[in-house]
């Protein structure tokens, strides 16, 4: 299974998401033929499949340097090129992060590269994608080998600053300056990377097919960007960790382990591969084949050992191996790498996983609406079933028992009316409580407790002061969400009992309303908390003062945290928006039907005619519902219907193009 198999693979998932664009397109017909339609759920079903349109498959490599994860990427996905795209030499190593994508809003491919003194601005990467003119662009062309090289070689460019501007960059530390150490003297000159991150747009098909793959430098390397371990990793659906076997797993390998790969492990990813790269390295003439496996396995389990895992999860290959098996299509040495184990796992396990994912997004997202709709249609059904009964009950009863009807129906309105009155009363109330709610959740609060924050740090950027300023922002941003939580369950407990009044009083359909919840800001504020422990308390902040680095992890922790309470806050509007309007669509609907009962008796008092004129009305009614409701359930089972395997539509399509 190799890359050709991968490329099947994402065909398959690219028209298992446009057919589930065009179901739940088909749903938003449908709501507009039936006039069902309400403007904050046709902008949340057009966000859903906006975002399967721009939905993408994230694989990250990481590892320390000289692991071999740029020579993997290399033999996974660019070995048609007879060459390495990405620089992978002896003494070249990746030193800025590295995306590679397609960006199908550009014609040519391109490079771009964020100059490293953008270090000095306080900004995010992600702010500086959306501010173009700061970046050096190249054009590639990928009919030029030579061109092409040239250009990425820019990836590993550096540069020589002098020791100031190295420490004002945050790309100095004397502790880890082997030089320093020897003589005890600082340099006058420091080797620094020119680029601090890289953007590279290429027409390989599985990137035209929405991959996005990202390689990093050593993540242990001065200067790292937090942005890399806070944002970036954690958003992958495939990360792949990088050991090597020539070295064993060493130190710093521990520590990325440890310090960035193992939370994400703990979070029950399903996208984790750990690959012992260098088994060349074992490979030996004199010995046989069976002893080198023998001494490969023995390897394999000591690493298991060493991060606490199966030997089974680690996949024991040779990067280099591979690829020059590809270049020279030799077929034994590429068997001989097993480079076919790691494509395996990216087609059998990581590609699923995304499925998996994206189509919980969309069911998070349709799902209530379509059960807002449904409930709708059982209540109208309900109610105009009530009706038909009444209605044959009336058949050979006289005038008294239809006076008596039309008093009752009377009395029930009136009843009916005072109790929407007092909804209105209760709706007061209601937006009373969400403003409490909104509040705790302002940005204005948490805008406040940031400059607060700063201030009170400003005169101290020394790694105690700021790792003392960490403790005390996330436990003023705690706090807060702990008082929306309060706020919140106080809201979802007003909206219940409005619901259940009217259910219990006037018979109206038992209605669920939306629920909302900050249990996944929490998580995701927790996170972010538990990372600045690990950092605060990791061994490189310990021995180290590099404020520097320190000041741009706190500033990334603060937009990361700023952007958890945004998310929330919109959500808590939106939702707040909504949750009534199926309830107020059922009071209205009620009130209909209660006044065209009421018109129903006076005309069937007045003649007996328009008795069976309006069964018929109730039963065509009747007819029309049920055939909504099964059509609606045939939309929601084609949504809801089991993920289908990737592999067998990959194999049913290579059997397709044998046939063909």
């Amino acid at each position: 299974m190799g890359q050709d198999q991968l490329s099947l693979q994402m065909e398959s998932y690219e028209a298992w998401k446009a057919d589930l664009i065009e179901t739940i397109q088909a749903f938003q017909d449908w709501l507009d033929d039936h006039e069902m339609g309400a403007p904050e759920h046709d902008l949340q079903i057009y966000e859903t499949m906006e975002s399967l349109r721009k939905d993408r498959l994230n694989i990250a490599f990481v590892g320390e340097f000289s692991r071999g994860k740029t020579e993997l990427i290399n033999a996974i996905f660019f070995s048609e090129h007879g060459t390495r795209l990405l620089p992978a030499e002896a003494g070249r190593t990746t030193m800025c992060p590295t995306e590679l994508f397609y960006d199908n809003e550009v014609a040519q491919p391109y490079i771009r590269l964020l100059p490293i003194r953008t270090r000095k601005d306080d900004r995010s990467i992600s702010a500086f994608k959306n501010d173009p003119s700061l970046w050096s662009m190249t054009m590639l062309d990928v009919n030029s080998p030579t061109q092409l090289a040239e250009a990425m070689l820019e990836v590993v460019r550096t540069e020589v600053v002098s020791l100031r501007e190295a420490n004002e960059l945050g790309l100095y530390d004397k502790n880890s300056d082997p030089h320093y150490n020897e003589t005890g003297q600082l340099p006058k000159n420091v080797e620094i990377p020119m680029w601090r991150h890289a953007l590279v747009s290429y027409p390989h098909p599985l990137l035209k097919q929405g991959l996005v793959i990202l390689d990093t430098p050593g993540l242990n390397a001065l200067g790292n960007e937090p942005e890399l371990t806070l944002s970036m990793l954690p958003s992958s659906q495939g990360l792949f960790f990088m050991l090597a076997t020539d070295t064993g797993v060493t130190g710093s390998d521990m520590d990325i382990w440890r310090h960035h790969v193992n939370s994400i492990r703990a979070k029950g990813s399903k996208g984790l591969v750990v690959v012992l790269n260098k088994i060349d390295t074992l490979w030996d003439d004199l010995k046989s084949p069976e002893a080198v496996n023998a001494n490969i396995e023995s390897q394999r389990r000591e690493t298991a050992s060493q991060l606490r895992i199966e030997p089974e999860q680690i996949f024991p290959i040779s990067a280099q191996k591979a690829l020059l098996a590809k270049v020279r299509n030799d077929s034994d040495l590429l068997e001989k790498s097993r480079l076919n184990t790691v494509e395996e796992c990216l087609s059998s396990s990581i590609l699923p996983n995304k499925q998996e994912i994206a189509r919980d997004s969309v069911l998070a997202q349709i799902g209530p609406i379509q059960d807002q709709t449904r409930q709708i249609l059982t209540g109208r059904l309900e109610q105009i079933t009530s009706q038909l009964r009444e209605l044959h009950s009336l058949h050979g009863k006289n005038d008294d028992v239809i006076q008596k009807l039309m008093h009752q129906s009377n009395e029930e309105q009136a009843i009916y009316l005072r109790n929407v009155k007092s909804f209105q009363a209760s709706r007061t109330v209601l937006q009373s409580q969400a403003r409490a709610m909104l509040h705790a959740l302002s940005m204005d609060y948490l805008d406040r407790l940031i400059t607060k924050t700063r201030k009170d740090m400003q005169n101290s950027w020394t790694t105690t002061g700021l790792k003392r300023g960490m403790k005390v922002f996330f436990e003023g941003a705690r706090a807060a969400m702990v008082e929306v939580n309060t706020q919140a369950e106080q809201t979802r407990m007003l909206i219940r009992a409005t619901y259940q009044k009217f259910h219990r009083e006037h018979g109206l359909p038992a209605l669920v309303p939306k629920t909302f919840t900050v249990d996944e800001y929490n998580q995701d504020l927790e996170r972010l908390y538990h990372d600045a422990e690990v950092f605060r308390n990791s061994p490189i902040t310990v021995m180290t003062e590099q404020s520097f680095v320190t000041k741009k992890f706190f500033i990334s922790l603060v937009s990361q945290t700023r952007n958890i309470f945004f998310k929330a806050n919109q959500n808590a509007n939106a939702w707040l928006k909504q949750v009534m309007n199926p309830l107020v669509k059922q009071i209205q609907e009620h009130k209909q039907t209660m006044d065209k009962r009421l018109t129903t008796l006076k005309k069937i008092n007045e003649s007996r005619d328009n008795l069976d004129s309006r069964i018929k009305d109730l039963e065509k009614q009747q007819y029309d519902l049920n055939v909504q409701i099964t059509e609606l359930d045939k939309v929601r089972e084609k949504i809801y219907r089991p993920l289908p395997s990737l592999s067998n539509s990959a194999a049913q399509t290579v059997d397709e193009k044998v046939t063909a």
